[in-house]
């Protein structure tokens, strides 16, 4: 069979490796793809972004099934579109995705609903906005409402830069319609965690725990980031905080959107903080699979991907079990020069070395021109490393590392540091 994977980031590289290993899928289309998938001689790249265009060519090529990996497409609708035309695709509609695409949607879904979640208002108003950060005091977190691809949080230690995010977002204008209006909420301390799960509208499937490291610097220093790095297993998500999370979160979630009549289908990821004594909030919902968590993430998975997506497509994700590699996966992320400001382009890179048993790189930000592959975006490349242990995995990852080059080349020295921290 055919399979289409819509996306050109890490995540759809993985994902796209993944179907690949399938002894039924002969080819995995990616649209538009990156410089990973163009190299892969089981993947073709697709130019193709306008959605109704991409419906023709699934008809077209005759595509058993696609998956969506970005939330862009997502929240514009493909879902439904390709539904509405008789296309099987795994993903949430429109409306279920509102829990990415508008931040206020999801606070007040979570309010409503009595699901974990820090405190919050949502303003329009500059001035009022302004007055509530100086009422609740710092440090508190300044989200734009909108999807601004990683960058519409602001976790302001400071009063000043509380204050400064308000007037770039909502007097400035710097992230467009996204950031029209903001949701301050409370400063959550305490370990983040990725709880990602797949659902067919009734059944849920949860995926193996992981953990990204969002600042650009080591030590968690430095701007919040798209992702810089993330490993899986997450030691902080024990049995017990697992059961916590479905019972508390996933599938109060999912029974909410079911009353307010949308049945919610595709992956959902509840970005979790976990305080000192255990207990769990949800910090976000992305109605996708993370990047780059989905990278070791998908490194794990055993079996055939293919199968799973399809039940979850035919509404028989309870007739799964998903089996996982023992090891540890880990991934660091290496950005452009510039990265999360203004990453540069066009720096060419070297040295990435084939895929072995404990090793694999990701592409996201990457294009092939002719036999040279250059920077496109801010993250480049994720490289995975496989082991026994977390410091395995982490040594494996930084001797693949070791051996690319580009000009710029940043990233963080410490990933899965918390879990090495951690007390065994």
């Amino acid at each position: 069979m055919k399979v289409l994977v819509v996306g050109s980031g890490g995540r759809e590289h993985a994902l796209a490796w993944k179907l690949a290993q399938s002894p039924r899928v002969q080819i995995v289309y990616v649209a538009p793809g990156n410089g990973g998938t163009a190299l892969d001689e089981r993947m073709r790249n697709v130019p193709i972004t306008d959605l109704s265009a991409l419906a023709d060519f699934v008809v077209k090529e005759g595509i058993a099934f696609t998956l969506v990996g970005p939330e862009a497409p997502l929240a514009a609708g493909i879902v439904n579109l390709f539904r509405s035309r008789g296309l099987k695709v795994f993903g949430p509609t429109q409306e279920a995705a509102q829990l990415e695409s508008s931040k206020d949607f999801a606070k007040a879904f979570m309010k409503r609903h009595g699901i974990p979640t820090a405190e919050y208002e949502t303003f329009t108003d500059v001035a009022a906005a302004h007055a509530y950060v100086d009422s609740k005091g710092a440090p508190i977190v300044i989200k734009a409402d909108g999807l601004a691809a990683g960058k519409g949080v602001v976790v302001a230690m400071s009063l000043d830069e509380a204050h400064a995010a308000i007037d770039s977002m909502l007097a400035d204008n710097t992230l467009g319609d996204a950031g029209a209006r903001v949701v301050i909420e409370e400063f959550l301390s305490g370990e983040e965690a990725s709880f990602i799960v797949m659902v067919d509208g009734k059944h849920v499937l949860p995926l193996a725990s992981s953990q990204d490291h969002k600042r650009l610097l080591d030590a968690d220093q430095g701007p919040n980031t798209g992702g810089m790095g993330a490993y899986s297993p997450a030691p902080i998500v024990t049995p017990q905080l697992h059961a916590r999370v479905m019972r508390e979160i996933i599938q109060p979630t999912i029974r909410g959107m079911e009353k307010e009549g949308i049945r919610y289908t595709g992956f959902l990821y509840a970005g979790l903080m976990i305080d000192a004594q255990g207990n769990p909030k949800t910090l976000e919902f992305n109605c996708r699979m993370g990047d780059p968590e989905t990278q070791p993430i998908m490194s794990r998975l055993k079996g055939d991907f293919s199968k799973v997506v399809e039940a979850a497509i035919s509404g028989e994700l309870d007739a799964v079990e998903l089996s996982w590699d023992r090891r540890t996966a880990l991934g660091v992320v290496l950005a452009a020069h510039g990265y999360p400001e203004a990453p540069r382009k066009g720096d060419r890179i070297s040295g990435i070395p084939a895929e072995t048993e404990t090793s694999v790189t990701f592409h996201a930000g990457t294009t092939l021109d002719g036999d040279t592959l250059t920077t496109t975006g801010g993250r480049v490349l994720c490289v995975v490393g496989l082991s026994d242990s977390v410091r395995g995995a982490q040594s494996a990852a930084y001797e693949t590392i070791n051996r690319i080059e580009f000009d710029g080349m940043q990233y963080r020295r410490d990933i899965g540091y918390r879990a090495l921290n951690r007390k065994h």
